[in-house]
Parts: C-alpha cells; sequence; structure tokens
C-alpha cells in the first residue's frame, strides 16, 4: 500500500496530500494518529514518529491528543443520538469537567457554523452536515495536528468555503492542517506544500507555484482552469485561483479548447422516460420536498443541483419507490410509483446512491455488480466485463468491497447500477472523491450512454462536471424548485444561486458575463 515514505510534517504545516484513487492517501493519514500499526493489519517496516514518539509505542489514545482526524466518509465516526452528544463523547472520555465540556460544545459548534444542529440527530443530516459535524467533534479536542479526507467531497460550493475558512483559521491559530483531496481548485490557493502520491511512493513534494509545471494528469489529477488559463496566456506568476485573473484578452478563441462543451438541447417534444407532477413529500409532519414538477426525456442528462439538505437525495429516493410521495405523483417509463414495486421500479431506474457501503452486501466487488442483474433477469456478461474495464474495476474484481478505498467504492456502485441495463441511470454525488482519470472515464461513459438513448440524472455539487455533461439543471432550494434551465441560464440566474448557496463554475466566470466585468474592472483600474 505504501512503500520507502520520508516525510516530515512540522507543527504550523497547511499541507495537500493528492494522488489518484487508491493511490495510498487515506493509508497515510492513518499513520499520522495510531489507527496504522494498532487498527489495520498488516506490516509496517520503518517508522512513525508523533510529537517525538514513535507511534509503536503509544496507543491510539495517545495519540488523540496529538492529531484528530476526518474520514472520507463522515458517517463511520457519527454514533450518537444528537449531534451536541457526538461532540462531547470524546471530551467526556478524557474525563473534563462538565462545564468545560459545554463550553467547547458551543465553541466548535460555532467555528463550522452548526449551532442549529446541536439537537439533530447527526444519521438524519446530510452527508455535507455530517461532515461539518465531524470536524467538530474534532476541534473540540484542540489538536496540534488535524488530518481531513477528502473535506470537500461532499460539500455544496457554500460550505466549502466555510469549510476553507475555518480550516484558514485553525491554521493561523497554530493548528497543523493536512488534507487529502482530489479537487486542486479549493486547494491550492490555501495549502503551503503539495505531496503527490502514486502507487503508495511520494512522486513529488514541493510549493504550489512549483507544481504547476509537473504533468498532473499523469497522476490522475487536473490541475485549476486557473492555472491552465494563466499558463496558456504566459501569466508569471501561474494563478492558483480564477479571481487571481484579473485581465483577459479580448480574443478567447484560444482559449476555446480549455471551455467545457455542454451537450446541445435534445429536440423539441422527445418521448419522456420520467414525470413528476406536484410532489410533495413530509417527514414527521415537517415539509421537505415542496411541489416538484419536471420532467426527464429519453436521452437526456439532467442535474439537479443545490445545497447540502436541499432535499436532493429525498428526491431521489422517490424515483425508486424507497419514498412514496404524501401528494403528486412520480411516473417512471409510465408507471407510477405508487402502484408498483419497488422490484419492479428497478429494472426500470438504476440509483448509485452518495454511501455506497449503504448498497453493499457481496463478498467480491465482481459478485456485487452482478447480483442485481441476475436477480433482475437480465444479466449480461458481455455488458458486466465491458463496465468493469470502462470505470477501470479490473484489478478489483475478487476484493471485499468494503475495504476499497472511498474512490473506489463509488465506481463499483455505479457499475452495480448500470448491471441491469436501466432504461434511467441515477447518480448521487458521482464525482465525489474521484480523481481526473475517473472524471474523464465517466464523462465519457455518460456520453456513450445518452448517445444510446440512456437518460440520465446527476445529483451534484460538482457544478463544472454537471456544466459539461449535462442538458438541463434543476435547482432545489428548501425543498423547492427555484431554477430550471441550460447550465449557462441558471448560471446566470444570480438571485437563485445565492439563495441555493451556489457559485458560478470557473469556465462561466471566464467565458459568461463576468468575463467582460473583469476586462471593464481592470481597464477602470489602469486609468485610475
Amino acid at each position: 500500500m505504501l512503500a520507502d515514505i520520508d516525510l516530515v510534517v512540522d507543527a504550523d504545516e497547511f499541507l495537500l496530500v493528492c494522488g489518484p484513487s487508491g493511490s495510498g492517501k487515506s493509508t497515510l493519514c492513518r499513520t499520522f494518529n495510531g489507527l496504522i500499526p494498532h487498527f489495520h493489519n498488516g506490516e509496517l517496516r520503518g517508522d512513525i514518529r508523533v510529537a517525538g514518539k514513535s507511534a509503536k509505542s503509544q496507543t491510539v489514545g495517545d495519540l488523540f491528543r496529538h492529531v484528530g482526524m476526518v474520514f472520507q466518509d463522515p458517517e463511520t465516526q457519527l454514533f450518537n443520538g444528537t449531534v451536541e452528544q457526538e461532540i462531547a463523547f470524546g471530551l467526556e472520555s478524557l474525563g473534563l469537567p462538565r462545564r468545560e465540556i459545554a463550553r467547547r460544545i458551543y465553541e466548535s459548534a460555532a467555528r463550522v457554523d452548526i449551532p442549529d444542529l446541536l439537537r439533530r440527530n447527526p444519521h438524519e443530516l446530510s452527508g455535507g452536515e455530517q461532515q461539518l459535524v465531524s470536524i467538530a467533534a474534532v476541534l473540540a479536542h484542540r489538536p496540534s495536528l488535524i488530518v481531513l479526507d477528502e473535506p470537500y467531497a461532499n460539500l455544496d460550493p457554500f460550505h466549502v468555503h466555510q469549510v476553507r475558512e475555518t480550516l484558514r483559521t485553525i491554521h493561523q491559530s497554530g493548528i497543523g492542517v493536512v488534507i487529502c483531496e482530489h479537487r486542486l481548485s479549493y486547494t491550492l490557493p490555501d495549502v503551503h506544500r503539495i505531496v503527490v502520491l502514486d502507487k503508495g511512493r511520494i512522486v513529488s513534494d514541493a510549493p504550489p507555484h512549483d507544481l504547476v509545471s509537473l504533468d498532473m494528469e499523469h497522476y490522475g489529477l487536473e490541475l485549476p482552469l486557473a492555472v491552465r488559463v494563466g499558463k496558456r496566456l504566459g501569466l508569471k506568476p501561474v494563478p492558483l485561483d480564477i479571481h487571481e485573473i484579473v485581465a483577459l484578452p479580448s480574443d478567447m478563441s484560444a482559449l476555446n479548447d480549455l471551455k467545457p462543451q455542454t451537450p446541445a438541447p435534445l429536440p423539441h417534444g422527445a418521448p419522456s422516460a420520467l414525470v413528476v407532477e406536484n410532489l410533495s413529500f413530509s417527514i414527521g409532519g415537517k415539509p421537505i420536498l415542496r411541489d416538484i414538477n419536471f420532467t426527464l426525456a429519453k436521452g437526456e442528462c439532467l442535474a439537479i443541483v443545490g445545497a447540502n439538505g436541499a432535499g436532493k437525495t429525498v428526491l431521489l429516493k422517490h424515483l425508486n419507490g424507497i419514498f412514496r410521495p404524501s401528494q403528486g405523483r412520480v411516473a417512471v417509463m409510465g408507471k407510477d410509483t405508487r402502484e408498483t414495486k419497488t422490484s419492479q421500479l428497478a429494472r426500470l431506474i438504476g440509483i448509485a446512491f452518495q454511501n455506497p457501503n449503504n448498497q453493499f452486501f457481496k463478498l467480491t466487488v465482481i459478485e456485487e455488480i452482478e447480483v442485481g442483474a441476475k436477480a433482475l433477469g437480465c444479466y449480461d456478461r458481455s455488458w458486466i466485463m465491458e463496465l468493469v474495464a470502462l470505470l477501470h474495476l479490473e484489478p478489483l474484481l475478487d476484493r471485499a468491497p468494503f475495504r476499497l478505498s472511498g474512490g473506489e467504492k463509488k465506481r463499483v456502485a455505479f457499475a452495480a447500477a448500470l448491471a441491469a441495463r436501466p432504461a434511467i441511470l441515477a447518480l448521487d454525488e458521482p464525482t465525489a472523491g474521484q480523481g481526473w482519470y475517473f472524471r474523464r472515464a465517466l464523462g465519457r461513459l455518460l456520453t456513450r450512454l445518452r448517445d444510446r438513448g440512456q437518460s440520465l440524472i446527476l445529483v451534484t455539487h460538482d457544478l463544472a462536471f454537471a456544466e459539461a455533461h449535462a442538458h438541463r439543471w434543476l435547482v432545489l432550494a428548501e425543498g423547492e424548485v427555484i431554477a430550471r434551465g441550460r447550465p449557462g441560464e441558471v448560471m446566470g440566474n444570480k438571485q437563485a444561486l445565492e439563495r441555493a448557496h451556489l457559485e458560478p463554475t470557473d469556465a462561466h466566470r471566464l467565458w459568461g458575463g463576468e468575463a467582460k466585468k473583469m476586462n471593464i474592472e481592470q481597464r477602470t483600474s489602469n486609468i485610475e
């Protein structure tokens, strides 16, 4: 898993560890707090020293005071009845006075802006909210180093900024921060040093500006659009953030190959694969969805976007009958979900949810991929092997799905959802935790499926991916549809974006209305 790792992390570091899925990032992080060698089986050669002492001679409890860790799947860290109890649990294990525990609970909750969640059950929160709870629980211990595995993977832009600002503040207070993350656009501007892993080895260790000359795509990573544009324009220093580009050429044609191409609109009157009419849904008397209306045409890709907790995943669970409408109706390929068994709907719509662990129950990856198609009587070995190749799963087929990395688990879940050739494929946060290799492969797969007439739904915070692959966007906020239309149209709706806690993509900023604004501001600055 890891080989010849020599790494020193200073107490005042802000470090990014990146690399393709399965490169060893999560494994390396588990050495920082003693989970390796004390919890995970394997052979450890060499030594790991935390706060000057060998991790071999300390317990995980000893290291707990020095290194706090937030895992890639935050739900694995949550097991109490309320968020308040979740934050208090570790503090109580340290024997702190009750008054000090209460003070730290509200202090850490305020730092990540979740005081309103303290009485909530953490298992009823969205993935992004669970991430914030996990960070708060770790911060309450005041560690000298905090390690976060894919902290932005399941967050909307508003919460990404919130967590980024929190981490910057933490670092400025003297706490070291280590981030494992694929999304370089959210990390390059913040960190001081970047370690790139590939096949368990460190292949680069340098400051961000030194790294921009590295062939990151070779290591399954994609440089931010700002960096690629800056390199193309010969800007010195190369900008790490899109806001650092203060002027653009009047002729943008030289950059057109960097511009994402949204799929062309479908012909008017294309037949519908999915119809949602006046859908409302409540849990315990609390409205979750309110009067949702939309259609999905055959061969269309629809992106459902919005903030954490907007109701996106709840809406998705209405499509295959997990939830039934309180009011209104959902028709999948003409079949009303209120009158159709879930097993019958499974032949029509395949869903890969945000947390793959909740869908796995077989001992090997190949069994997991095949089980649904076999149960539904539509098993096709050649199609299964085609999916395996497209999603780069060949080396994983005999492994247990629960032992894979977060990104590898996602790919297995996608293959399992596609194995039965459903008429509609819905993917919940498909690019979370995935590097450039997978994003590119998934994009090609979605294009191929669209061309075959497959209907697709993407529930995602990754607006850049949605911009490149979805015909239309549906924007949810507080359980309501507040905007819909082509990606560029939606991103031009400033009021809707603000309400949904979303932001335009970097590409929209450059090629949309904001590019002209940037040039105007630069010319005004020059005149002054």
